[in-house]
């Protein structure tokens, strides 16, 4: 597995994602740990250990609820066909992945990765 295949659609680096390490991993202590920080941090009593299962963005296998279906900038470049924002015509424009290059400084350089 490469490091280019851990980028998910919009830049974010799945390879650090405590998700992606718990369900690698098969630590169920991390799972309810992850589960913990993030029904807090995103005030979702849905997500329980349970759910935190993910193999990454743009790598085959399980996702996280998030990232399967409701993520908006996964479902756009999938829509469009593409493997990643990257390839968009309307990343420097975009309203939808924009937020996370603020949030996120390292997503942009990850993407520009894809291209070499």
């Amino acid at each position: 597995m490469t490091m280019k295949g851990l980028i998910a659609c919009c830049g974010i680096n799945c390879g650090s994602c405590e998700a992606r390490i718990a369900t690698v991993n098969n630590d169920d202590a991390m799972r309810m740990k992850v589960a913990g920080e993030w029904s807090k941090m995103f005030n979702s009593p849905e997500i329980v250990p349970e759910s935190i299962n993910c193999t990454g963005c743009r790598m085959p296998g399980v996702k996280f609820a998030h990232c399967e279906n409701t993520c908006e900038i996964r479902k756009c470049a999938k829509s469009k066909n593409l493997d990643s924002c990257i390839q968009c015509q309307e990343i420097d424009n975009c309203g939808i992945v924009g937020f996370i290059f603020k949030a996120v400084p390292d997503a942009r350089a990850n993407l520009q990765q894809l291209l070499n």
